[in-house]
């Protein structure tokens, strides 16, 4: 487990907050060396993975989050940001950047500092629009139930009938709809 990480400072402390910048596919690493070029903040949490060749297996840091990093920076400087090569853009809603509360940024960091095991995981409520995607039920659609660290409960309906069928899974084989 680990991060990739740098504490700089950025230029106007009071300006800047966490941001959510979308990368390309595997152009995470690429996107957070060309912020931290640029003397933006950067975050990018990663995990250990396995990778296999045809010749050897090795421990791979990837993305925790694939497509994503994080940086720090003044919501005015966006121009900066998406001028590095591999951004797609920086998550906004209503046409400005949304921050990312330092809560949320700081709780991931202990997390990935931390040795206690960890996966990434879709956000998942109880009653929302499913599908399994793996496993002898892939691609049946239902609501989620209940959900733990293990198992996910999902309810297979016929509405019209009013009738369900309910089925336990394995949590990390559910996707939100």
């Amino acid at each position: 487990m680990g991060t990739t990480s740098t504490s700089l400072n950025p230029p106007d402390a009071s300006a800047a907050h966490w941001y959510v910048v979308w990368t390309r596919a595997r152009h995470e690493r690429a996107v957070a060396r060309q912020l931290l070029d640029k003397q933006v903040e950067t975050f990018l949490p990663t995990i250990k993975r396995w990778s296999q060749w045809s010749d050897r297996r090795k421990s791979i840091d990837w993305p925790l989050f694939p497509c994503y990093c994080f940086a720090r920076f003044d919501p005015l400087d966006t121009r900066r940001i998406a001028s590095c090569v591999g951004v797609q853009t920086i998550v906004s809603f209503g046409g400005q950047p949304k921050p990312v509360s330092d809560v949320e940024i700081d709780s991931l960091r202990i997390l990935v500092d931390n040795i206690l095991p960890y996966d990434p995981c879709p956000t998942l409520s109880e009653g929302q629009k499913v599908s399994i995607v793996d496993g002898p039920l892939r691609g049946v659609v239902g609501r989620l139930l209940k959900k733990d660290r293990r198992h996910a409960s999902v309810i297979l309906a016929v509405e019209l009938i009013g009738q369900a069928a309910r089925v336990e899974v394995d949590a990390s084989d559910v996707r939100p709809l």
